[in-house]
């Protein structure tokens, strides 16, 4: 199982629980009461998140049985049962709020995902989301992004260069940035510049870099710097990208649109737990 899942579970707990514990649970409930709760959707909604859940009851109860009847990235109806928890009523009643409260965010950003993804399915083009995530809660958000037909960017600053427009401010110039980083890392680490301007966009190809960000360039213009571009290297679109103008940026040619909308303008979905 995941450490950093385990790790996350465990310090929401720790939040929730206190040096107390659950003082309603713990004061009407004994050790051998037992329960059966039913996990179901109250919307529509891309399933997301069902092992996370699973996860946070095995966490507190090792006995605790977890049924699971839709997978996620399936469409769940309102007031469909996706899962059945069975166990030790104190268990159950412990876990509930954070299981849920993780397949709610899962489940919202899956379903926003694919709003976007359907909106643009015609096109040879990848919907890609960004680091404009929670704080600590980035591996949910992306995985929902996973489960709802999108890509994931790269996951944090570790994982990929993208030179960006303060890097290019404080370097002085692209070729200087890229000149840096070609001299430090190895050559198995794809980089990606951002440009504002066709002057931009002339020095990066010159640099021969992967991958070319197109930051807030759109219509003609777009169009235009994506032909000029062509094979040259990987196309990705992205600033101020919403579900009204995707389409339209789909429309130009790029490989990729990345946009942090998917996550941070994603609405939680309403997920709740009935006891039998």
């Amino acid at each position: 199982m995941n450490i950093y899942l385990d790790k996350f579970i465990k310090m929401a707990l720790e939040e929730d629980l206190g040096i107390l514990g659950d003082i309603t649970t713990d004061n009407i409930f004994s050790d051998e009461d037992i329960s059966i709760g039913n996990i179901n959707y109250r919307e529509e909604a891309v399933v997301g998140g069902l092992e996370f859940a699973k996860r946070v009851f095995e966490l507190i109860d090792e006995n605790i049985k977890f049924e699971i009847y839709k997978k996620d990235g399936e469409i769940a109806n309102p007031n469909e049962i996706v899962a059945k928890v069975e166990g030790k009523t104190k268990a159950i009643l412990t876990g509930e709020r954070i299981a849920l409260n993780i397949m709610q965010r899962v489940s919202g950003i899956a379903t926003n995902t694919k709003r976007y993804v359907d909106k643009i399915k015609q096109y040879n083009v990848k919907l890609a989301d960004t680091r404009k995530t929670t704080p600590l809660f980035r591996y949910f958000e992306k995985y929902g992004v996973k489960i709802g037909g999108g890509i994931n960017h790269r996951f944090g600053l570790y994982d990929a260069v993208m030179i960006k427009d303060n890097h290019i401010a404080a370097a002085g110039t692209i070729t200087k940035a890229v000149e840096n980083i070609k001299s430090n890392v190895g050559h198995t680490v794809k980089i990606e510049v951002e440009v504002e301007s066709r002057e931009q966009l002339l020095e990066a190809l010159n640099m021969k870099v992967d991958i070319i960000m197109l930051d807030n360039i759109r219509g003609k213009e777009l169009k235009e710097y994506a032909e000029l571009i062509g094979d040259k290297a990987i196309i990705e679109a992205s600033g101020n990208i919403n579900i009204d103008n995707i389409e339209d940026i789909a429309k130009s040619g790029v490989d990729v649109i990345s946009t942090g909308s998917i996550i941070y303008n994603a609405k939680n979905i309403d997920i709740g737990m009935d006891f039998e």
